[in-house]
């Protein structure tokens, strides 16, 4: 029996995993991994592939099957990781935004960095201007399809090509006119190049946005830039804290906190609920690595972090990378030939199409193409003069990413919203966006802020840790339960669970305290030790009563016990 345990046991240990990793131009890369193969492993198989050095900028995402997003940790065993069955399916993302793309060492760096800003650019992540939006799609266009060629390219070309949830005409032709006049002559290299330094300007770059709410029950999104922590509302940045002045962050259930110390020594707690415990728990985890990543000037000065004030409570986590700094003086070092890139002009798009499909997207007209039932930043208008409950230094309301003047949206899911010449926001979009890229959580806050049902149907983009969800690039439909987004609600499973893991920590820390009492009790009543501390103890009235009329006794009674325990063994 012992040996069939064993070799049962070496089975289980010898087991191969199937993994899929999707990249950043929607290709895919396949392994198999061991049992117990770490988080790093998978990660430098796929650097490698890659022929990727500057690799710290970069991680890989799955989603459980409960749809939360995570980042995988590199120091675990990733089986240990997946909730779900396998083959597990992953996406190679930009986990740490470059504060300066620009100055990336190699071209295939910024090549990686280029095609998540021109998907954060789709899926509305990015939001800029009309002029800014006409210029990135330009040198997109520049970049992936060359020159303004009359013979190829006839009147409307840009028309066929998705740059943006959604698209105006007027901005199509200034997408077309830029990239006729203004971009002749740029290599594919130097487009990506001039893309990465304008996206770098705006106020939303590297934005990975969390749904919440605040203390007045307000729906805000939490993010982490290189430069600081974000919060928006409306399309409005209403708070932006520098890394240097956050001095803690933890969290308890849904609520978060952010503790922040400014100028004249002023201490502020910011508070905010996410949908879920978990949901919670994957923005404390995002602040703790995005701030040992910017913030500090070497990797030994990581520690671990915990979300309680209290030992025996709470999580325990720590960012096992290096830091910016590191990383930047690392790469001053790399002496390679440049490696060749295969840019993805022509590899099919699942969530992000790349704009030389025209034909499929023309395909469609423009008229016919389904209206999207939930507007990522709609339900926030209503709050875009709201003031934010949390007293801190903000920038002004009049500081917006998207000035109030606005065009008339779609009247109709027959009618495609028009742009206004004033303001460009992607966000707003009419337009079906992937549900993976955004986080079911934030769709659903936005669906119960405008009062409608929870039930919606989207298209969901393929990142997700499940087979049946990798399969979804098609429409599908999905059922959501209306949970409360304010940290007021929870099914009644995770209560039962909150209440037993209460009871077993209070149970934990009984024992620990009883434990610690009986040592010390040992060491008055035992103990040969004579500090000024145990002698005026033991001189009390009260300590030599128990000590004569309750100890003794007991002792004597438990030292007969295990001496009759003792002579039954010996005699047996």
């Amino acid at each position: 029996m012992l040996s069939r345990w064993m070799s049962g046991s070496s089975r289980n240990l010898d087991r191969e995993y199937n993994c899929t990793v999707r990249l950043l131009d929607d290709s895919e890369y396949t392994c198999t991994i061991q049992r117990d193969a770490k988080g790093q492993y998978l990660f430098d198989l796929l650097c490698h592939h890659l022929n990727l050095l500057e690799k710290d900028y970069f991680g890989i995402r799955f989603v459980d099957p409960d749809k939360q997003r995570h980042w995988l940790e590199f120091t675990k065993s990733v089986v240990k990781q997946m909730r779900a069955q396998p083959p597990f399916t992953m996406c190679f993302r930009v986990k740490f935004y470059p504060t300066d793309p620009a100055a990336l060492k190699e071209e295939i760096t910024r090549y990686l960095v280029f095609l998540q800003i021109k998907r954060d650019l789709y899926h509305g992540r990015l939001l800029c201007k009309t002029s800014d939006a006409a210029l990135l799609a330009a040198y997109i266009l520049q970049a992936e399809i060359g020159d303004y060629d009359p013979g190829k390219h006839p009147e409307g070309y840009s028309s066929k090509f998705q740059f943006f949830p959604k698209h105006s005409e007027k901005l199509e032709r200034k997408i077309a006119e830029i990239h006729k006049s203004e971009l002749s002559g740029q290599t594919p290299a130097t487009s990506e190049l001039n893309f990465l330094r304008k996206a770098q300007t705006l106020e939303t770059y590297g934005v990975d946005p969390h749904p919440c709410k605040d203390v007045s029950g307000n729906a805000a999104f939490l993010a982490f830039t290189p430069f600081g922590f974000v919060v928006l509302q409306g399309n409005k940045r209403v708070h932006f804290i520098k890394w240097n002045e956050v001095t803690k962050m933890k969290f308890e259930g849904k609520t978060f906190y952010l503790y922040v110390s400014q100028k004249e020594e002023k201490k502020i707690v910011l508070t905010y609920f996410a949908p879920t415990p978990e949901a919670c728990k994957h923005l404390w985890k995002c602040g703790i690595e995005n701030q040992a990543f910017y913030k500090l000037e070497k990797s030994s000065q990581v520690r671990t972090v915990s979300s309680s004030n209290l030992f025996f409570k709470g999580s325990r986590f720590r960012y096992s990378g290096r830091v910016a700094k590191e990383v930047m003086e690392s790469s001053a070092k790399i002496k390679r030939e440049p490696p060749e890139i295969h840019r993805a002009g022509l590899v099919p798009s699942r969530s992000c199409p790349s704009i030389t499909h025209g034909p499929r997207l023309s395909s469609v007209p423009r008229t016919r193409r389904r209206a999207v039932h939930i507007s990522i930043m709609e339900g926030l208008e209503s709050l875009r003069d709201s003031a934010h409950s949390t007293p801190v230094r903000s920038a002004s309301h009049g500081d917006a990413f998207v000035p109030p003047g606005r065009g008339g949206r779609a009247e109709s899911s027959e009618r495609v919203a028009v742009i206004a010449d004033e303001s460009y926001s992607p966000a707003d979009s009419v337009l079906p966006t992937p549900v993976a890229e955004h986080s079911l959580e934030l769709m659903l806050l936005s669906r119960q802020l405008n009062g409608a049902p929870c039930s919606i149907e989207e298209e969901k983009e393929s990142e997700a840790g499940t087979p049946s969800a990798a399969e979804a690039e098609e429409p599908g439909e999905l059922r959501a339960l209306c949970l409360g987004t304010g940290g007021h609600g929870g099914t009644r499973a995770e209560q039962v669970n909150k209440f037993v893991l209460s009871v077993l920590r209070l149970l934990l820390v009984t024992v620990g305290l009883l434990f610690v009492l009986l040592l010390l009790l040992i060491v008055l009543t035992e103990s040969d030790l004579d500090t000024a501390f145990f002698r005026d103890i033991r001189q009390t009235p009260e300590f030599e009563q128990f000590h004569y009329q309750y100890f003794c006794p007991l002792r004597r009674w438990f030292a007969c016990k295990v001496r009759a325990v003792v002579s039954l063994l010996i005699d047996t």
